[in-house]
């Protein structure tokens, strides 16, 4: 990253092309492109497949001993691969609206219970405004959460209350979910738990990215709606977030001192868009206090526990 804030490409020297408004440019080839792409794909292939074992899983199938139940994972990929993809064309096609240039996303496979770390972007120029950044940083949360609200109120309809027992993994809880849960399951009663569908667990996932790329601090989501809200104070809420992460993860859920720590090594500061000094209109100033209710109202201190 340069002092502009750029990410500059990692490979080699591109071929250059002259540009009447910008003189000489590199310009990736046609090889590069195709093979960017092709990450782009093999990636989300090998995501799909590993969120389909973990669904399968969470349906409470042993893929392993019987690999011909292997599709009653496929509800729980599609429903969280179709937010994780939401959230980050969000963050796509909204780069492309302000000219800036950024990748296809980008899914992480994981040997993990959800098989996925979840999906990024790069972005490869200078972003122009604090309005583009904005825009560029909410429209992934704002999109993702609402593509995880159907999801979640589907799989609530699909879930139902079993006697509660030990030993068993419990997703915490936010105040979006007590209204919904209220909703749905209003008279559950004592010694029973909700055994959530694989659908909303995975519409469960979905709000919990969202809530944490929200967090008002360094490069994430939320650091740059802070960033294009507040300027350069944005470093000092940075700060602040981490304190209070870190606190959390002394006296609460220990992820979030992790998280925390993570986001110290990636860095606080957020570079300046090319044009600082723009100011944001009142629409956009509604959007950034819209990802703000998002942020609380999903909000989960504790996000996993152990029963």
């Amino acid at each position: 990253m340069n002092d502009n804030g750029r990410i500059e490409s990692a490979g080699g020297i591109e071929p250059e092309v002259f540009s009447p408004a910008n003189g000489y440019e590199h310009a990736p080839s046609l090889a590069r492109v195709r093979r960017k792409i092709s990450t782009n794909i093999i990636l989300f292939i090998a995501t799909l497949f590993t969120t389909i074992f973990a669904g399968a899983m969470l349906a409470e199938v042993n893929p392993v001993t019987h690999p011909h139940l292997l599709y009653r994972g496929i509800p729980f990929s599609l429903t969280l691969m179709g937010i994780l993809l939401s959230h980050e064309l969000g963050h796509y096609l909204m780069s492309r609206r302000h000219n800036v240039d950024a990748t296809l996303p980008y899914f992480i496979p994981a040997p993990t219970f959800v098989g996925t770390f979840g999906a990024v972007i790069k972005v490869n120029s200078n972003v122009p405004d604090r309005r583009a950044l904005l825009d560029i940083g909410a429209s992934g949360p704002i999109i993702g959460f609402l593509f995880s609200i159907p999801a979640l109120v589907i799989g609530f309809e699909l879930s139902y209350p079993v006697p509660d027992i030990t030993g068993g993994i419990n997703f915490g809880s936010s105040i979006l979910l007590e209204v919904l849960a209220g909703i749905f399951f209003s008279s559950i009663p004592d010694g029973y738990a909700i055994n959530l569908h694989p659908i909303a667990l995975a519409g469960w996932i979905g709000l919990l990215v969202t809530m944490m790329n929200l967090l008002p601090v360094g490069m994430m989501d939320g650091g740059h709606i802070s960033y294009a809200l507040f300027g350069r104070r944005h470093y000092h809420i940075s700060v602040a977030v981490v304190v209070v992460l870190l606190v959390m993860g002394i006296y609460g859920w220990f992820g979030w001192a992790i998280w925390g720590m993570l986001n110290m090594a990636f860095g606080l500061r957020h570079p300046p868009p090319t044009h600082p000094h723009v100011p944001l209109d009142g629409r956009r100033k509604l959007i950034g206090a819209a990802a703000a209710v998002i942020f609380i109202v999903t909000f989960v201190p504790m996000p996993f526990s152990v029963v």
